[in-house]
């Protein structure tokens, strides 16, 4: 899989389950490159969300919340993710 397929399939897959006003994912691969623990098909994300569903609920639920729907990415393509909830 390449980054720019994980990028839409994480968008859908948070926008089919959560009402999202606005989300942006960005490719943060590049910057451990040289770590030990880089793998080779495991990406990097950052995702900015704007939700007013998950602004009314705690941080920690929000963040399980989008580690459920994520879950299968996470396990398979995904080796970081930095999540900013506005």
């Amino acid at each position: 899989m390449n980054i720019n397929e994980l990028i839409a399939i994480v968008k859908n897959k948070l926008q089919a389950e959560i009402v999202i006003q606005n989300i942006k994912i960005e490719d943060k691969s590049f910057l451990h490159k040289k770590h030990k623990s880089h793998q080779e098909g495991k990406f990097h994300l950052k995702l900015t969300i704007n939700s007013e569903e998950l602004a009314k609920t705690s941080k920690i639920v929000s963040t399980k919340r989008i580690y459920n729907v994520l879950d299968f990415e996470l396990k398979e393509y995904i080796h970081s993710i930095q999540i900013l909830l506005n």
